[in-house]
């Protein structure tokens, strides 16, 4: 999971440029990086795991001039590659996460191309990126062909001498957006970045769409596709509560949520609403406005120097953010009955130690947890999050529930079967709350207010919407008849 911005101006845009990479500090915890083009390129990359990303690039924006930049926030990679290929020197970020990472790579350096950025967790995928666009004709088509050979998703900003090259995964699975001013042209993931900074949204960039920007304006360089896959946990989770993705605001969507959940209680009585800091606020507060009954804070983040505790990629380090984060108010939870609004439960090994256990221990009557989005089934395919199956809370009670692991889980998604019962039992035993009830999937997708068909919830589903749900679909039918042609 990354965060990417780009802007080119009549005048220096390294100030811009700062303010606006930052706006996406919610989205990575790792590596922070800024290039911009002037006389020629200046390139800075730090490590921002300690620090915000402000006050380790303030002084290296200060000493960076040029028109034309491009800034990145990383959750687990250092960019932006700077590269010098056939079609002249370039610099990259990207967004996204390459399934087929490790093939490609092997591929690349059989064909005598070499990797300089190799950490434990192998080739850096930007580079990779940056070494499949410099094998095209040019720089469109080496993107074409990059997105033709990548499985999973990539949208980047590429940054040039003359300008910004600007291209949406084919899936849609990320968000770009072009916003304009009347001295400059910006693009981000995230257009929370734009209003302080003084740009309106021009365009929402779509599925597979390439956008150059220049000091004279910008121009399409390939049309995008109908195809739309996008990420509905942007509004769910990972997005910023002032964004706007496919032009629908996530604060707007998070209060529907919330309304959504409480419509299906009516079968408990509580004292206080409230909200697992900061994502699970708004949620909260549409709770408490359908509900009726009153939004309050047991528990308050303690914001300097804590950011999400879902994205550092030690479990260690997000453990210890989960617990140092939330500090709890005893005299609003002692004797109270309490639904706690979270946006999600992966592990659930923090909602249960850092959370539910704060409120026990101050004293609560009664925890009801509501999850804004259903139980996560499935790893995600098309950006950093979680990569281990057997980590997810739904997957560990199916194990217990079954003795063992099982492929088809289409019974535990189904909200109406006797098995989604016991695996929410499961879920709300393991996690010592009073009761658990999670949003259904439909109620997500109302509240986005998208067509299913243009939105992933493959984490939660495990299918694919469109064509590459069909796709899907029948590589799944395949496999079924050579194992069956197996075991006969």
């Amino acid at each position: 999971m990354s965060g990417i911005f780009g802007v080119v101006s009549k005048g220096d845009c390294a100030e811009v440029l700062l303010y606006g990479t930052d706006y996406h500090s919610h989205l990575g915890t790792e590596y922070g990086g800024m290039a911009v083009f002037g006389k020629d390129f200046a390139r800075q990359i730090h490590n921002i795991s300690q620090t915000q990303f402000k006050s380790k690039f303030f002084e290296d924006s200060r000493k960076m001039k040029g028109n034309k930049g491009i800034g990145v926030i990383s959750a687990f990679e250092e960019q932006p590659i700077y590269l010098n290929c056939k079609f002249g020197p370039f610099c990259v970020v990207t967004n996204g996460f390459i399934e087929n990472k490790e093939k490609l790579a092997r591929d690349v350096m059989n064909r005598g191309l070499s990797f300089s950025e190799v950490s434990k967790s192998g080739v850096n995928a930007t580079e990779l990126i940056a070494k499949l666009i410099s094998e095209g004709k040019d720089i469109i088509d080496g993107i074409e062909k990059m997105f033709d050979a990548i499985e999973g998703s990539c949208s980047l900003l590429l940054l040039t001498s003359v300008g910004i090259y600007a291209a949406r995964d084919r899936l849609g699975y990320t968000p770009l957006v072009i916003g304009k001013r009347n001295d400059a042209w910006a693009i981000t993931s995230e257009t929370s970045a734009f209003p302080n900074s003084n740009f309106e949204i021009f365009k929402y960039l779509e599925p597979g769409e390439i956008i150059f920007i220049s000091e004279k304006g910008i121009a399409q360089s390939k049309k995008g596709g109908q195809e739309n896959q996008i990420c509905s946990f942007l509004w769910i989770y990972t997005g910023f509560p002032a964004s706007n993705y496919e032009g629908i605001n996530t604060e707007i969507v998070r209060e529907r949520c919330g309304r959504c959940l409480a419509k299906r209680d009516k079968d408990i009585k509580v004292d206080v609403v409230t909200g697992v800091p900061d994502s699970g606020i708004a949620h909260a507060i549409g709770y408490a406005m359908e509900s009726g009954k009153p939004f309050r804070r047991p528990l308050v983040k303690y914001t300097p120097g804590y950011g999400r505790s879902y994205t550092p990629p030690s479990q260690a380090t997000r453990d210890l953010i989960a617990k140092m984060k939330l500090v709890p108010i005893k005299e609003i939870i002692d004797g109270n009955s309490i639904v706690v609004c979270e946006d999600s439960i992966v592990r659930g090994t923090q909602l249960k130690n850092f959370t539910v256990h704060k409120l026990w221990n101050g004293g609560a009557k009664e925890i009801h947890i509501r999850p804004a989005c259903p139980p996560l089934m499935f790893p995600c395919k098309f950006n950093f999050s979680t990569r281990n199956i057997a980590e997810l809370a739904a997957r560990r009670a199916i194990r217990d529930i079954e003795g063992k692991d099982i492929d088809d889980v289409s019974e535990y998604i189904d909200s109406d079967s006797l098995k989604y019962k016991k695996m929410i039992d499961w879920i709300a035993k393991d996690l010592e709350v009073t009761t658990l009830r999670y949003q259904t999937i439909d109620d997500m997708v109302k509240s986005i207010g998208l067509p299913k068909e243009k939105l992933c919830t493959y984490c939660w589903t495990g299918e694919y919407p469109g064509k590459a749900g069909r796709a899907s679909k029948v590589k799944k039918e395949k496999l079924r008849q050579k194992e069956a042609a197996v075991i006969k």
